[in-house]
């Protein structure tokens, strides 16, 4: 408990904080004459209640004019300063101002603050325009704690993923979107529920008695009401409404900002966000470097790291980072967005229910892209990377196939159609750019949410895998009905599904057919294209399997586990190092990072066992497992190569290892000309060129496409990519 001072104030006992009186004084009869010539004046007769700076120069009383006082004010340096923000230029003073309960930093600028209560302000702190600002002693600063003796009813909550409130969690000042997601997730754990909620009322619970803050350097102007607010440094705040129980996390290097007509209530946002022009936030958590604008509403939702929603409604959702959402049609509800998301204009995702209650959910793997004016039925599931064309869709929906375009039926009640692996086949420019343009856009300085932004990663080679197996199964069914002659010699299931697998092999050109029942309700889907899916899927899975092996054995902590100056593909290697790494099959995607499944298992054990104790123990977790993520890829890269080519890697063949290589090599090759030949339709397309007169004219307003950055990296990297494979498969002759 800090030490206290008591002081008389109108014959009322008042404590302050011993710390806030170190190097302060009372005003002396002179000083405090200046001050009433001035037009201030002080409930207290005396001035007792007034402190200011004992420096030398600390104090000029000639700077506070024309101001009212109560409570106790203690004031920092207040000298001849200029303090300049922008356009806007003010001198160190107290003017046409009414403070209570207040203490300054050095050198403040207090103008037309009409009325500033319990707070403690920073170094240059600029109050400009400011109708009230005061802190009840209660506050908890959008934190979902409670203070001794309230009732349960007043915590904050965030109705995340589920309107019906099931999935509820606690904000508070470090929150990410991992955490959300193991507090949504498993609701059946109890035990785990009570500590995370145990962690969040310790971690944040502070003193009964609060007060406000404004961080060193922070600007707030022309603004109406700020109630119960915690406000970081360098934060500049201008022509907002209403900011009530928040914290606006901020510092010279991530500088958030909040603009016109902005309200903010119940809620946390993160450093280096801005919200402005009239955006609306109630019972919220918005991720570093967010933007949140043009009369976007954001409610019930957390919000994460490097996203952008514009215009649209948010209700109940927990998205992932890397969210685009724009354009004033567009409406989410009760839905988890695993990020690189781009929701398009007229986009309607949740507004039917299945049944009474408002508990249907959205759930879709990264990468969710919408098209135009689509709108979807709760309850429905998709995959990594679908791309939604436009249309209605009126069924309950599970998409099993990552990286595919999904239509709408072509009759009003009928099959969806899917075309699995179409970015792979048709759009490989959008695809291969993804991970650039994540990495390009995360201005974060500070990384506490490790995000994987490569679309070829575990949790979505996963689903690769999965949808290899499917459409296995389901050609074995279609080739029972085709009465194919390799199906009928077949004796049983197995060798039927190696009789599909034989198939989808040799004749993937083959143009026929799926049908698939359970990826919409009652209805199904058609698959289109499944032979040259499956090959397409098979070709990314193998090459990421041989990139995240030369990811590994390229550092150098991996040689040195082989004992060689740069470690080489080998049997002996991958049998005296790699095997030597637990073995991963199952992935999640926690907020963001790509974690093994049995880890996610292993924290929550941790948290119930009291290991873990707070949340600065989790992210430490969180962090540790990112440390030794390649390898677990690396690892589970072995896992897909052996399953891949139905051998273990220490049996491999000289011819074997060269063919995976060769693969690779063919594959990174084919992976470019891919991407160059996707965007070069942009060039040679009749109704793309029409819109121009000449090709000079087209080249100054799009660009050249030998001058396209990311084709020229990606080329680079290509490059870079075939000469590592050389370097680390040794040559066996």
């Amino acid at each position: 408990m800090p030490s206290l001072t008591f002081v008389n104030i109108n014959d009322k006992k008042l404590s302050i904080p011993e710390e806030l009186l170190k190097g302060k004084r009372h005003l002396t009869p002179a000083e405090i004459s200046v001050l009433e010539d001035n037009l201030n004046t002080n409930t207290d007769g005396t001035w007792e209640n007034f402190y200011v700076d004992d420096s030398d120069m600390g104090f000029d009383p000639t700077l506070i004019k024309s101001s009212q006082f109560s409570g106790f004010i203690i004031l920092g340096r207040l000298w001849p300063a200029k303090l300049k923000f922008h356009d806007l230029e003010l001198n160190a003073s107290i003017f046409g101002s009414r403070l209570r309960n207040t203490v300054t930093g050095n050198d403040n600028a207090i103008v037309n603050t009409a009325y500033l209560d319990n707070y403690r302000l920073g170094d240059r702190v600029i109050l400009f325009n400011v109708q009230e600002m005061s802190c009840t002693t209660h506050s908890k600063f959008g934190n979902g704690i409670i203070k001794k003796g309230e009732e349960e009813k007043v915590r904050i909550q965030i109705a995340v993923g589920n309107e019906n409130e099931g999935r509820s969690i606690l904000p508070f000042e470090t929150l990410i979107p991992a955490d959300a997601y193991i507090w949504e997730k498993y609701r059946g754990d109890k035990a785990l529920l009570e500590k995370l909620k145990a962690f969040t009322q310790t971690d944040f619970y502070g003193d009964d008695k609060t007060y406000g803050t404004v961080g060193d350097d922070a600007v707030i102007k022309n603004t109406t009401i700020i109630k119960d607010a915690k406000i970081g440094s360098a934060c500049y705040i201008k022509g907002a409404f209403k900011l009530k129980n928040v914290t606006i996390l901020s510092n010279p290097d991530e500088e958030s900002q909040i603009g016109e007509g902005v309200e903010m209530v119940n809620g946390i946002m993160a450093e280096g966000s801005r919200v402005f022009y009239q955006a609306v936030a109630v019972r919220f958590v918005i991720g570093r470097n967010c933007q949140l604008k043009y009369g976007a509403r954001l409610l019930n939702s957390v919000l994460g790291d490097n996203s952008t929603v514009s215009c649209c409604e948010l209700l109940n959702n927990l998205i992932y980072p890397f969210h685009e959402q724009h354009h004033n049609s567009s409406f989410l509800i009760a839905t988890t967005i695993q990020g690189q998301s781009n929701i398009a204009a007229g986009a309607t995702i949740g507004s039917n229910h299945n049944s009474r209650s408002p508990d249907g959910e959205i759930f879709a793997g990264r990468g969710f892209w919408p098209g135009l004016c689509s709108d979807f039925k709760h309850s429905s599931r998709f995959s990594s990377f679908v791309l939604a064309s436009k249309g209605s869709y009126q069924h309950e929906l599970n998409i099993l196939y990552p990286f595919c375009l999904l239509l709408p039926s072509e009759k009003p009640e009928g099959e969806v159609q899917i075309i699995p692996a179409w970015y792979f086949m048709y759009d490989m420019f959008a695809m291969a750019r993804n991970g650039y343009k994540f990495k390009a856009r995360d201005k974060r300085k500070t990384i506490i949410q490790h995000i994987e932004t490569e679309p070829l990663a575990p949790d979505t080679v996963q689903d690769m895998i999965n949808a290899v197996d499917r459409l296995i199964t389901l050609t074995a069914e279609r080739l029972e009905e085709l009465d194919n002659d390799a199906f009928k010699k077949a004796k049983d299931h197995k060798e039927k599904i190696l009789a599909a697998k034989d198939f989808l092999h040799k004749k993937y050109e083959t143009d026929f057919t799926l049908h698939d029942p359970i990826c919409q309700k009652k209805y199904g889907a058609i698959i289109y294209k499944p032979g040259k899916a499956y090959k397409t899927y098979r070709k990314m899975i193998k090459y990421f399997a041989v990139k995240s092996l030369l990811e590994y054995v390229s550092s150098t902590d991996c040689g040195a586990l082989n004992g060689e100056a740069a470690a080489k593909i080998t049997p002996d290697f991958i049998k005296n190092s790699l095997k030597k790494i637990p073995l991963y099959t199952k992935w999640l995607n926690a907020g963001g990072q790509v974690l093994p499944e049995e880890k996610i298992t292993e924290l929550r054990n941790l948290i119930k066992d009291g290991k873990i104790k707070n949340w600065d123990e989790v992210h430490a977790f969180y962090t540790e497992c990112q440390k030794s993520y390649a390898a677990y890829k690396a690892r589970y890269a072995v896992f897909i190569i052996e399953r891949m080519y139905m051998t273990d890697f220490e049996n491999f063949s000289r011819d074997q290892i060269q063919n995976m290589k060769d693969d690779a090599f063919s594959i990174a090759d084919e992976l470019y000309k891919a991407t160059f030949t996707s965007r070069e339709k942009d060039y040679t397309d009749y109704f793309r060129k029409m819109m121009y007169e000449s090709e000079e004219e087209m080249n100054a307003v799009i660009g050249t496409l030998e001058d396209n950055s990311f084709l020229t990296t990606f080329k680079k990297d290509t490059e870079d990519f075939k000469e590592q494979l050389e370097n680390i498969f040794k040559d066996e002759q």
